[in-house]
């Protein structure tokens, strides 16, 4: 067993008080609102951004960038942080966050800017993970949930804030003669400098060390499963699914697994994702459960804010306001999940109503139609959001208590490491069913009689004709008489031909993507039916009435 030593420090032993962790807590959420705020930030502001750097084509690289490196580096981060103490790694991650940050501003080109971003994921990555495992330190699980739904609480208003504050800055031509939408990055600067502070001045969990070699065959291996395997889910639409490109993909990602899990096996208990974690039943399950509710979460909540702007016809500023009731939802249930687990130091029941009530959201979702206004959609997101609260903390404590204290940290990380996977892999199934699906719906719309009388009578109408607005729109119609098939297409490249468009014109295509996100929302049912059942058999371990430190103290002293 390798040997573990605690730093020296007169409260390795005690319990914090509230005071010590609402000073950690801040500069935790600090941290943690800079990576959430990013990613939806940035997406807002990204068609602003691609059009002054002239590379439209290269916009998916630049997620992309970022998505690899954040969840490649996750379990490297937790694994580092069981061996060298949570604070430092903590600090790095901050650290190259801001580095990250502070060059993505000043990028020259989007090649440039994809490459920044994957720097800013290697500090992103370590700080979604390890501000769990931080609180898993300092507080018992029974109490750990109210703590880690003020996490939650970030997450969610970062969602509505980030659309804000993305649209703001794209909006501005330049702010202290900086180019607007290069304030996306730099706005992380102050908000980071708070965070290194408190980090450094307040966050004094005694240190474990664990004598342990950094498992560099770990590290390698989980890059070369994990990659292939994220690029491909990115890029398979454009290159094809059964594409050479896509082909090769799925080989090396195959390989990567299999090696992973030699490497794994060969490093017992130094694994950068030790296997004897998933000797715990409720491990095993727990990690299954995540995967599946990162697919159905990330996948479906992507098309939503789509929804709002193509058919209800809300901006993009507009979206993130209306997905207020999916945060309000997210925040009550984590405030009352949290309190639950606190009175009873129970959890079971939480998976199984928090999964019950995505099955009933996604339902509900599955009847959204053309006509479907703004109420309906809300109905659906508060659902969602609901269930989203009940289960993404209770699935961090359940999978931090189901392990030993000294497997916090990788344990920690690796379940945000699974769900980051069942979400990338969500987003891309879901966006391919969606854009797969719109072709050949707008090619049945277009094919009714009905639709070409109206769209013939629209065209001949000068009130419409002559109105500037829809001045794009009409030239697609135009081009699509010696081209039919350009208009199947339509929805899958630039939209902004429907932005002021009159209602009649816009209808078919209205109409199109409302069909195509049914299936969508079919596809997150089947996923949140198969959770909802799984959840039924989680095997639910007492919770340890201890804080990780005080635990791995004990052992310490033991051994």
């Amino acid at each position: 067993m390798p040997k573990t030593e605690t730093k020296k420090n007169s409260h390795s032993a005690e319990a914090m008080n509230p005071r010590e962790i609402w000073l950690v807590l801040v500069g935790l959420m600090s941290g943690m609102f800079l990576s959430a705020l990013d990613q939806t930030v940035v997406g807002t502001a990204m068609r602003t951004i691609s059009d002054d750097l002239n590379g439209l084509a290269m916009q998916a690289w630049v997620t992309t960038a970022y998505l690899i490196t954040s969840t490649v580096i996750t379990p490297i981060a937790g694994k580092l942080s069981d061996i060298y103490g949570r604070r430092p790694i903590y600090m790095w991650s901050i650290i190259i966050f801001l580095l990250g940050s502070i060059a993505s501003g000043f990028a020259w080109s989007m090649p440039a800017l994809a490459a920044f971003r994957a720097i800013q994921g290697i500090g992103g990555g370590g700080l979604m993970s390890l501000a769990f495992t931080i609180i898993a330190d300092m507080v018992a699980p029974r109490e750990r949930a109210k703590y880690q739904g003020f996490f939650i609480a970030v997450f969610g208003s970062s969602s509505v804030l980030g659309p804000l504050v993305g649209g703001f800055f794209a909006g501005a031509d330049q702010i202290f003669w900086i180019d607007g939408w290069r304030w996306v990055f730099l706005i992380n600067i102050p908000i980071g400098a708070v965070a290194v502070y408190m980090v450094w001045r307040f966050l004094h969990v005694p240190q474990i060390r664990h004598n342990v070699a950094v498992d560099w065959l770990g590290v390698i291996t989980v890059i070369l499963a994990v990659v292939p395997l994220l690029l491909v889910a990115e890029q398979g639409r454009e290159w094809g699914w059964l594409s050479w490109n896509s082909i090769l993909m799925y080989s090396l990602g195959l390989l990567g697994i299999i090696s992973f899990i030699i490497a794994e096996a060969r490093m017992k208990e130094s694994a950068l994702i030790p296997l004897s974690l998933f000797k715990s039943v409720t491990f095993s399950q727990i990690t299954i459960l995540g995967v599946l509710i990162g697919f159905a979460m990330f996948g479906a909540m992507m098309t939503i804010p789509l929804f709002l702007q193509l058919v209800v016809g809300s901006t993009p500023t507009e979206s993130g306001m209306q997905m207020l009731p999916m945060v309000l939802g997210m925040m009550t249930a984590t405030a009352v999940g949290g309190r639950i687990i606190s009175k009873t130091g129970k959890y079971k029941i939480l998976p199984i109503i928090g999964t019950g009530l995505l099955v009933l959201a996604f339902s509900w979702l599955i009847q959204i139609n053309k006509d479907s206004d703004l109420m309906f959609l809300m109905v659906g997101m508060l659902m969602v959001g609901l269930g989203l609260g009940l289960m993404m903390q209770t699935l961090t404590i359940a999978s931090q208590n189901a392990v030993e204290p000294r497997q916090m940290g990788v344990a920690t990380a690796g379940a945000t490491f699974f769900r980051q996977i069942g979400g990338t892999l969500g987003t891309a199934v879901l966006f391919s069913v969606l854009f797969g699906r719109i072709p050949e719906v707008l090619k049945d719309v277009f094919s009714r009689t009905e639709t070409q009388k109206s769209i013939g009578a629209a065209l001949q109408d000068p009130t419409i004709a002559n109105d500037p607005a829809n001045k794009g729109i009409i030239e697609l119609f135009s081009s699509a008489s010696a081209d039919p098939g350009s208009l199947s297409g339509s929805l899958t490249g630039n939209t902004s031909f429907l932005n002021g468009a009159a209602s009649v014109l816009k209808a078919p295509f209205v109409e199109g993507f409302a069909v195509a996100a049914q299936s969508v929302y079919a596809v997150a049912l089947v996923i949140a039916v198969i959770a909802f059942a799984l959840s039924w058999f989680i095997k639910a371990e007492p919770l340890r009435e201890k804080a990780g430190h005080q635990e791995a103290a004990a052992a310490a002293a033991a051994h």
